[in-house]
């Protein structure tokens, strides 16, 4: 089951502010789940999902 959390973070120099995205993916090298996060504008947070 995916994991998707969102932490809405409010920056003063994006207008819009930006957030911190974590979803889990599979290591190809282990095979074990690991969190990928990153902090993006709110625009970007459709892609950062769909991206694999």
């Amino acid at each position: 089951m995916a994991k998707k959390a969102v932490a809405r973070l409010k920056d003063r120099t994006v207008s819009k502010g930006s957030i911190k995205c974590i979803r889990m993916v599979r290591s190809e090298r282990t095979g074990a789940y690991i969190f990928q996060e990153d902090i993006i504008p709110v625009e970007k947070e459709k892609e950062f999902f769909a991206a694999k």
